[in-house]
């Protein structure tokens, strides 16, 4: 008999940066299961199926910019990932591939920090900004979303939340500016011209990105305009979370969150 452990990843595009691994290696190793999660560089994401299937993979996690394709090539969406028509984590059950989005619920518990929020901007239209909309939406929180371009913004308006493009932006004062778009992850840029976000984060109180492990651009701006900044890493270590709970059939608790969290801090 062969010995290969439960194989799981995460594919991505790019994937190098993604400290996912050490984050669910450090969860199977406190529960003590049998298996193994890496890294899966993926150029293509029609492939995303096919490539799941052939390796065998247990589980799967699914970055930027694969989770639109990684839904459409799905066997069964599950939860709120049908509306979100994005998925994050893919199951491997007999068989089939059951999918669901963990991001939203993990952007919820990564900012209960901040207390209460009632009015948020919104940078980016892709699957993770899908996934955080509608989780805002689904607590009763204002969301309006801005985009560089009109051409992503179709979802936004299907789902009667408010989006502009930089050209027709009208702000107004929120509580909370998140970047959910990956300027700043491998370069200086920020997620919108620093003419539209400073006025903006001037009266913001806190402001969230995505990109974990660094003080973007978009977060130095902020604190500069004196908002209280946090990084993606809860984010990531809460869906991380609940992918864990689908791939390993266990329920987290805190000792085994604290083990993902310091897994994730590694170096």
């Amino acid at each position: 008999m062969s010995n290969i452990k439960n194989k799981f990843v995460i594919f991505g595009n790019p994937v190098e940066h993604s400290k996912s691994p050490q984050m669910q290696n450090a969860g199977l190793k406190y529960i003590g299961f049998d298996g193994i999660y890496e890294k899966h560089h993926l150029e293509n994401g029609n492939d995303i199926k096919n490539s799941f299937l052939k390796n065998n993979y247990l589980g799967a996690n699914i970055t930027v910019p694969h989770k639109e394709d990684a839904f459409i090539n799905a066997d069964e969406v599950r939860g709120l990932a049908k509306e979100i028509k994005a998925v994050n984590t893919y199951i491997n059950e007999n068989g089939k591939i059951i999918a669901y989005n963990t991001d939203a619920p993990g952007f919820l518990k990564a900012i209960e920090s901040f207390g209460f929020i009632k009015n948020v901007l919104l940078l980016g239209a892709g699957g993770t900004a899908k996934a955080i909309a509608l989780a805002l939406k689904s607590k009763n929180i204002n969301v309006t979303v801005l985009n560089r371009s009109q051409g992503k913004l179709d979802f936004f308006k299907q789902h009667q939340i408010p989006c502009f493009s930089w050209e027709n932006f009208k702000p107004e004062i929120y509580d909370l500016v998140v970047n959910s778009t990956s300027a700043g992850l491998k370069d200086e840029y920020l997620p919108a011209p620093k003419e539209i976000l400073e006025p903006i984060l001037k009266t913001a109180k806190f402001a969230f990105d995505c990109v974990y492990g660094k003080i973007t651009p978009f977060l130095a701006l902020a604190k500069e305009n004196n908002c209280e900044i946090k990084d993606g890493e809860d984010m990531l270590l809460y869906q991380g979370v609940l992918a864990f709970e689908y791939f390993t059939n266990t329920k987290a608790n805190e000792d085994l969150v604290e083990a993902m969290r310091k897994g994730l801090k590694v170096e």
